[in-house]
């Protein structure tokens, strides 16, 4: 009776056990999150390292891009029926003014990020474009400028060549792109004899040199603001993800890659 008496507890101990270690799993499976985030085509080279960073300081947490012109981007955002996107990060204030204005939005998580430069580019062993005013030129007969109508990039550029007393001339050679990167793919390729992108995207293609830098007072200063989306269902691993984001040592990516970190 004893030894019966004894199975039955070892049995009953196993058990419990068990059940403890099944919980145990349970909870750390829980604690895992993907966040899904929206971001401006021109800051995929840098988020690969931020990523990194991040699994470092959360690995609990996996971070999911998805890249495109920030007008696209904007328009997934409001088209979405449930909690698909929990983080956006765009190229301008415009689409993230349109969010902000539509409820879009978490309250108090907007904030600006990091600032870049609109530049000039050409195929690296081109001559035919020496500076800005020689688009005009009858030697060049395209230029890959971004969709202005959904790319900031393109809308950055439409304003300094308005401002440059350019436009018309320019609209009239322009070879129009999806996102910043297929415009700086299409210069890259030959594709195009010129084209105007992101500082930071022109210092990641060898294909292509700069020609110039717009100047300063000719366009908008291009500042990328981050919220978090109000659809999110994870929204304190948003938020510490955003903190993340102002962190010295993110600075330090961002500005390797070309960015300026801005104080909100």
């Amino acid at each position: 009776m004893k030894r019966t008496v004894s199975i039955l507890l070892a049995l009953c101990l196993l058990l419990g056990l068990s059940a403890c270690g099944s919980s145990n799993s349970s909870s750390s499976s829980e604690e895992k999150q993907t966040l899904t985030i929206q971001a401006a085509a021109s800051l995929k080279n840098a988020m690969a390292d931020v990523t990194e960073a991040y699994k470092e300081k959360d690995p609990n947490v996996e971070l999911t891009f998805n890249y495109g012109g920030s007008g696209d981007l904007q328009k997934q955002i409001e088209n979405a029926t449930g909690a698909e996107f929990d983080f956006f990060i765009s190229a301008a204030q415009k689409q993230m003014d349109a969010l902000e204005q539509g409820g879009y939005l978490d309250n108090d998580t907007r904030e600006n990020f990091v600032e870049n430069k609109l530049v000039l580019i050409a195929p690296k062993d081109s001559d035919t474009v020496t500076d800005i005013q020689s688009l005009t030129s009858s030697n060049v007969e395209t230029i890959a400028l971004g969709e202005p109508s959904k790319v900031p990039a393109g809308q950055y550029a439409e304003e300094a060549f308005q401002n440059l007393g350019m436009l018309d001339e320019i609209k009239a050679k322009a070879v129009y792109a999806k996102d910043v990167t297929q415009a700086l793919t299409y210069v890259a390729n030959g594709e195009a004899q010129a084209g105007v992108v992101y500082k930071t995207d022109a210092i990641s293609n060898d294909q292509v040199k700069i020609v110039a830098e717009f100047p300063a007072d000719s366009y908008t200063p291009v500042v990328y603001p981050m919220a978090v989306l109000k659809q999110s269902e994870k929204k304190d691993a948003a938020k510490a993800f955003e903190e993340f984001l102002k962190s010295d040592d993110v600075s330090k990516i961002m500005e390797k890659y070309g960015f300026t970190p801005v104080n909100s």
